[in-house]
């Protein structure tokens, strides 16, 4: 088997071993594997009974062994057995193993697929394929024409530290922000690099449209990014990113090199094809030609890695790239009740570019989906903590997942659950209180209630320059012991220190509601954020505004403090009996529980504020819902919550639900709500008709607000914290409704704001 999931340095340290040695599969990694087939043994040879294992449109993409195919694999459909059975037809149909390419995303998927087919024809039946992700494979090949690539190319691959050092090194060089200590981490930098390649656009556009805050250094960025790519080639280094597009041109510039790949594999299948980027869609082209026997499986309503450079287009022009595609769709479900496959056929039904699936379960009977309503994000916490415990006795608790479309989303549930004592365990973002910025802010508000809290003040302490440990203790002790002389001094030396002082001393004297605290926290500490985290500034910020809106549910700081404060010690394993799981949607992908819980249907949050600005995005949104629902086995509840806690004008404002919820049919769910007392009860649907509307309106609403008419018209402004935004709307009040890239749509008075001519 072609070995995958190498880091580039282990792919360096093993460049000089022979191509056959990493390209042929070693059966001897199955002794532990169970096969669960129907299987004959005739004179010594296996032979499977594919009619009696596989489902009718199973068994057409596993006996469609000619041409271009590919196969729509619904969520839950069988993908992997499919394509596990198709090899193990190949061979038994009496091709080489030597003719099968299996191209995957990761190491894991590649080794599963291998190792079960080899259930299925024997210890030497899979001998000889070649089997692994597109990086690997490239390297492979590009090892072996090593001597084609051109004088002084090398085939050093480097890992991440590698590249980054250099990347370090050539800002040192180039003396670019020298000194500034708000410049982007060399981290930052090379991923932003890589994803430029990897979508093949502009640097700055990619900066423009998902790191706002940091277009300010674009230059800098674009000198960077150049010395880079000239330092690898003087060097004769590659990345990574380098792998794919190496092999690109040596198939492209060697055609003798590109026939004998073509003649060597007569029998291509690419898994997940639906995440694919531009350069492995031309990778996959160049390799299976026009009449290659060519099968891509996946489904284009999981496409939803787009921030990673997948191209969804890559699946849906399949059929234009390869003339006289055979489609074959899998649509059994083998995961969920037939319930909630009808509810993710309605959300698919109204996506805009797609392959038409109609998901169907012989699970024909469970429980109905729910749609609940909260009366504000507020209220959803203790709802969702509700409705767990309500499913807790008839499932594990590792058996339920609440998702969420951002990682702090959860927080509120976080602290919710603390306070009762249910362990859970989260996927995809930091928990609540594992997050530096969420603790700098609470260590302000620790100190007005207790100064004597040393960790607090070795937090806020530490990040003024000048300030060490051992000042930090000095500082702590003259407070300590009221030494005046000492702090006059320290203050008159270190003004960023005073200022800390100072405000810390004004918080104590006004105190004023957990909510009003933390509102003069944010202010205050702001700056310092985006200071002291520069490459994800929008991200932090907007886990403290979650945490302002966490803080305006108390009405005292002990209480407040207190339940932030109660936290499960984190234990090692990542799969946890008895814990509740809390989950990112995109962390959630490729996963399943009995019962799935997903918060936050509300505009601006799910879909996300981002996707406002293209109807593009927006359609990844739902295609993220669709992977969202089609997680539950079983149970499937979707939260609404009513209203939103604007922590800017502190009173919680109409939110409006998800616009893809608004098209579902009322036949697809059952709609709950809670009522004043906090409990969930049965409520009467609301008519479709102006729910589509609504729906309606919003796609429409997108379209404009993406349009250069409206931008023209109403034009931009810069706020101070802010930065940039493009005005959508203007309201009642000096009120603006404005598009702020990277943090979303904010309603802010025209006092606070500067206008662009």
């Amino acid at each position: 088997m072609l070995v995958d999931g190498w880091s580039p340095f282990l792919l360096r340290t093993r460049r000089n071993r022979p191509l056959s040695a990493v390209t042929r599969y070693d059966s001897s990694s199955n002794q532990n594997s169970t096969a669960r087939c129907a299987v004959h043994n005739i004179s010594g040879s296996t032979m499977i009974d594919f009619e009696k294992e596989l489902n009718p449109a199973q068994l057409e993409a596993v006996q469609t062994l000619d041409g271009p195919v590919l196969v729509i694999a619904g969520a839950g459909s069988g993908k992997t057995r499919t394509v596990v059975y198709r090899m193990a037809n190949i061979v038994q149909q009496g091709h080489s193993p030597n003719s099968i390419l299996l191209l995957t995303f990761t190491k894991k998927a590649a080794q599963e697929m291998l190792n079960r087919a080899a259930m299925l024809l024997g210890e030497q039946g899979l001998y000889g394929v070649t089997g692994g992700t597109f990086h690997s494979f490239a390297y492979a090949w590009l090892r072996r024409y090593a001597d084609l690539l051109g004088p002084g190319t090398g085939l050093t691959v480097m890992d991440q530290s590698d590249a980054e050092s250099i990347v370090k090194d050539i800002r040192t060089d180039l003396k670019i922000a020298k000194g500034d200590r708000t410049f982007p981490r060399r981290s930052t930098m090379l991923s932003l690099i890589s994803k430029s390649r990897n979508k093949e656009r502009a640097l700055g556009d990619i900066l423009r449209e998902e790191a706002f805050h940091l277009t300010k250094y674009e230059e800098d960025f674009e000198r960077i990014a150049k010395h880079y790519e000239m330092f690898k080639q003087k060097h004769a280094l590659l990345d990574y990113d380098d792998l794919l597009f190496g092999l690109e041109r040596l198939l492209t510039q060697h055609p003798e090199v590109l026939e004998t790949m073509r003649s060597r594999y007569r029998f291509i299948m690419v898994d997940e094809y639906q995440d694919t980027n531009l350069v492995q869609g031309r990778l996959v082209r160049l390799i299976a030609g026009d009449t290659g026997n060519i099968m891509a499986v996946g489904d284009d309503a999981q496409s939803i890695y787009a921030f990673r450079g997948a191209n969804v287009h890559n699946i849906l022009d399949f059929p234009n790239q390869f003339p006289g595609t055979k489609i074959i769709r899998l649509e059994q479900n083998y995961r969920s009740a037939q319930p909630v496959l009808d509810l993710t056929n309605a959300i698919l039904e109204q996506a805009q570019l797609k392959f038409r699936k109609n998901l169907f379960s012989e699970r024909k009977h469970g429980p109905t989906p729910q749609l609940i309503r909260t009366m504000s994000d507020r209220s959803q916490a203790n709802a969702v903590v509700k409705k767990v415990l309500e499913l807790e006795h008839k499932y594990p608790l590792h058996e339920i997942a609440v998702l969420f479309r951002a990682g702090y989303h959860s927080y509120p549930i976080e602290v919710a659950l603390n306070k009762l004592g249910i362990k859970f365990q989260k996927f995809g973002g930091l928990k609540f209180t594992e997050a530096a910025h969420i603790k700098d802010a609470l260590a302000y508000l620790r100190l007005t209630q207790n100064p004597a809290d040393i960790p607090s003040w070795q937090r806020l302490l530490g990040y003024i320059k000048g300030i060490g440990p051992k000042t930090v203790i000095k500082i702590y002790t003259a407070i300590m012991t009221a030494n005046e002389k000492y702090l006059v001094n320290a203050k008159r030396k270190t003004p960023e220190l005073a200022e800390t002082l100072d405000f810390l001393e004004s918080m104590r004297s006004l105190g004023g509601t957990p909510a009003a605290m933390l509102a003069r926290v944010n202010e205050f500490y702001e700056p310092i954020l985006e200071k002291k985290y520069p490459d994800d500034f929008p991200r932090r910020k907007n886990g403290l505004d979650q945490l302002q809106r966490i803080a305006s549910q108390y009405d005292d700081l002990e209480s407040f403090l207190g339940d932030i404060s109660l936290d499960q010690p984190e234990e090692d394993d990542r799969h946890k009996d008895n814990t509740l799981v809390l989950s990112t949607v995109h962390s959630s992908k490729g996963l399943e529980w009995s019962a799935v819980l997903i918060i936050d249907l509300v505009q601006d949050r799910f879909p996300s504020r981002h996707a406002i600005n293209s109807a593009e995005e927006l359609e990844e949104e739902r295609r993220l819902l669709y992977v969202a629902c089609t997680r539950a086995k079983d149970y499937l509840g979707l939260f609404v919550p009513s209203s939103v806690y604007n922590q800017y004008s502190h009173v919680s404002e109409p939110a409006l639900e998800s616009p893809f919820l608004a098209e579902l049919p009322l036949s697809t769910f059952e709609a709950w709500k809670e009522n004043f007392s906090g409990a969930l009860v049965a409520s009467k649907a609301k008519d479709p008709k102006p729910r589509i509307k609504a729906a309606s309106a919003f796609k429409k609403a997108t379209e404009q607000t993406a349009g250069p008419a409206s931008s023209k018209k109403l034009g931009h402004c810069r706020h101070k914290i802010f930065g940039r935004g493009k005005i959508i709307a203007s309201l009642t009040g000096n009120k603006y409704r404005i598009n702020f890239p990277g943090f979303g749509l904010k309603v802010i008075l025209g006092d606070y704001l500067k206008f662009e001519d």
